[in-house]
């Protein structure tokens, strides 16, 4: 029976339940008239995201409401669930702002969604290009999105104007790439001179084209041979920025291969870009469309910095009145800021030390002079180190701790309150454990020698009686029964068969072993010290027994540095380099369960084994940062990484020193696949015969 339409009175109550902690929130009668011409089952779907979507952000479940009638229009009942869910996602990897984007621009999101275009929107991108290029930049450089269809992309050197949408490419990702090389290339216009002291120039060689029909054709070519230029000049600074432009933008068109050869010197300027302008258009072809194409308006970009450089003169010519006033020497003779004039692109300006004291307005002013007026200060563009940024000591739990490096993989993370997981949500790096004292495994061995050989005589039993076959063409014996039937068959005039012999053979083992040793900091002194050991008297049974198996230890800092460490592979021996990195097992940091356990079975499933098994030490619940996860979210994330792995053929088991796991670890392995030890010290005795009995 299909159930009625709820009324504007029922809905509002319902939304009140839902919105109260909406620092929009208004009434919410209009929202529910809007959503009251809607089926039941619809409107009961909106009040579902609603109410999830205000469990992250408030803000987003008022919009999901508000924004719902519009987005039904456009929109299937999958689709809605889709952009409820995407406007989530967006809030979780740019803010609420971005979020709000997505929800408002349903029809963009159709488009996206239906595959047509492989879409890359502004919005998305935004906070993270914008802070790389404030890095990149000398002065302060904004970033803003035109939402004209087809929009060029251009700066008026202030501003990076952007298109709100890039479509360019066929993925995704490498249309995000280019508006990361299209804001290079426009930062590079302010940086290297395009629009620097030799604007005036740039004016008077375009005077022949400005008012006829070549001046549209003399702008393009100007943009194409500046591209060549800058490309250059970031060769040189940043090459591996120069790399990644190349790689997306291709070979040059060959009819720039003359102008690639006159103009890609590192030490080619404006002027040179200009000569080569005059030959371009005396030969009447038009200038071909390059991948990261760009607009260059220098009309806009004079006025723009007319008036920049009037302000920065106006603000250092205070500092510099007052910093002469008050050591008692006078000042400038007026506000033309003489010391500043320009010589052909030379500054004559010298504060000597005095400069040190100019507060920050001031040097940012004298600074924002000095590159438009064709001197850019040296410390404008100075390299920072490979990269590789590893914190020695942490202060805080915020995302800034994120790895700089790109990480090794990425892991959706199951979120059970929005029934769905985060995109990309974990960032993993894996590395290998550094060694440790080289003769630390001897020393356990020969404090543990005679439990050791215990254990590994319980372990060759596991490797079960050898089989005889029987009736094969050769073997050890003589098969009684294949002889008796060949006399039989050779009597009633059959061909008698010549397999007549018993062949013994061993019975083959078809399992893989994957081991997770918990290496958070709450492992740290006894428990790391039985974790150890417990390794030690594992391999020594394993290696009797013969599967094949892997020990990696994980840790982490919040979604944006989980750890994996490799201690050994399932292709290396246990060698003197496994030894000496089980000695170096060590406590480090928080325990995200979930996208250890996503990563450790995909190492799993690459081994050709029948069956795989995937055991976990750990000293307690799943735990992280600063975050929610060390919550009932990080028990519902780990039990689905563990639903993951059974649907795929591993078997999990969890062994643990948490008196209080019991509450919690039948929900996430199941009654029967976790083991509580009370005692640490137990450990390492213990931990060889549960995987006995698991395999046997």
């Amino acid at each position: 029976m299909t159930q009625r339409r709820l009324f504007g009175d029922e809905l509002g109550k319902r939304l009140d339940e839902v919105l109260f902690a909406s620092h929009s929130h208004r009434s919410a009668t209009r929202i529910a008239e809007g959503l009251e011409a809607l089926s039941r089952d619809r409107q009961e779907r909106v009040l579902h995201w609603a109410n999830v979507a205000a469990g992250t952000y408030a803000e987003i479940g008022y919009q999901i409401a508000t924004l719902a009638p519009q987005a039904f229009a456009l929109l299937d009942d999958a689709g809605f669930d889709a952009w409820a869910l995407a406007s989530l996602d967006a809030f979780d990897r740019q803010g609420g702002r971005a979020a709000m984007d997505l929800l408002r621009d349903i029809e963009g999101f159709r488009g996206a969604r239906g595959g047509a275009l492989a879409v890359a929107k502004f919005s998305d991108i935004e906070a993270r290009l914008s802070r790389f290029i404030q890095g990149l930049s000398g002065r302060p450089l904004s970033l803003s999105a035109d939402p004209e269809a087809g929009a060029a992309a251009w700066t008026d050197s202030e501003t990076i104007h952007l298109p709100a949408r890039l479509a360019s490419l066929p993925r995704t990702e490498a249309n995000r790439g280019l508006y990361k090389v299209l804001a290079v290339i426009l930062w590079a216009q302010t940086r290297y001179g395009t629009f620097g002291s030799a604007l005036v120039d740039l004016q008077a060689a375009l005077a022949p084209w400005l008012e006829t029909v070549d001046h549209a054709r003399a702008l393009r070519w100007l943009s194409v041979l500046e591209a060549v230029r800058l490309e250059a000049k970031i060769a040189v600074d940043l090459p591996g920025l120069a790399a990644e432009i190349a790689t997306l933008r291709g070979p040059w068109p060959t009819v720039l291969t003359p102008m690639v050869a006159r103009l890609s010197r590192p030490d080619a300027t404006l002027a040179d870009t200009l000569a080569v302008l005059s030959d371009c258009m005396a030969g009447g072809e038009d200038a071909p469309l390059l991948p990261h194409q760009v607009k260059i308006d220098p009309a806009a970009a004079l006025r723009v910095r007319a008036a920049r450089v009037a302000r920065d003169k106006q603000i250092l010519s205070r500092a510099i009145n007052a910093l002469k006033g008050s050591s008692g020497r006078p000042g400038p003779r007026d506000e033309s800021m003489a010391p500043l004039a320009a010589e052909g692109g030379a500054v004559d300006f010298n504060l000597s030390d005095e400069a040190l004291a100019l507060p920050p307005e001031a040097r940012a002013a004298a600074q924002s002079l000095l590159q438009d007026l064709g001197e850019v200060p040296p410390e404008c563009l100075v390299p920072a180190g490979p990269g590789a940024w590893q914190p020695t000591e942490r202060t805080d739990g915020g995302e800034g701790l994120a790895d700089q490096r790109e990480p090794d993989r990425r892991y959706d993370e199951w979120d059970y309150r929005r029934k769905a997981y985060r995109k990309d949500w974990c960032h993993l790096f894996e590395s290998d454990v550094a060694p440790g004292d080289a003769d630390y495994v001897a020393e356990v061995k020969r404090r543990h020698a005679g439990l050791i050989r215990q254990i590994r005589r319980r372990f060759e039993m596991l490797r079960g009686e050898d089989r005889m076959l029987g009736r094969q063409a050769e073997g050890e014996e003589l098969d009684l029964d294949a002889a008796v039937d060949a006399i039989a068959d050779s009597n009633s005039g059959m061909e008698s068969s010549e397999r007549l012999f018993r062949r013994r053979i061993r019975n083959e083992r078809s399992l893989a072993a994957m081991f997770m040793v918990d290496m958070s900091g709450s492992t740290k002194g006894w428990v790391n010290d039985a974790e150890r050991e417990s390794l030690v008297m594992l391999c020594e049974a394993l290696e009797s027994l013969g599967d094949a198996y892997a020990i990696y230890g994980f840790s982490g800092w919040t979604r944006t540095r989980s750890d994996i460490y490799r201690i050994k592979r399932f292709d290396e021996a246990y060698d003197s380099t496994v030894q000496a990195r089980i000695a170096a097992v060590a406590a480090k940091d928080y325990t995200r369960i979930g996208v250890a356990t996503r990563h450790l079975t995909e190492l799993l499933l690459r081994q050709p084994a029948r069956h795989r098994l995937l055991v976990t030490l750990s000293d307690g619940r799943p735990d992280d940062y600063g975050d929610e996860y060390r919550g009932h979210y990080g028990i519902e994330d780990t039990r689905r990484a563990l639903q993951e792995a059974r649907q795929r053929g591993v078997r999990s088991y969890c062994i643990t020193i948490d008196r209080q796991g019991a509450d919690y670890l039948a929900h996430m392995y199941g009654a029967a696949h976790y083991t509580v030890l009370h005692d640490v010290k137990k450990l390492p005795l213990k931990i060889a015969d549960i995987y006995r009995r698991l395999v046997s």
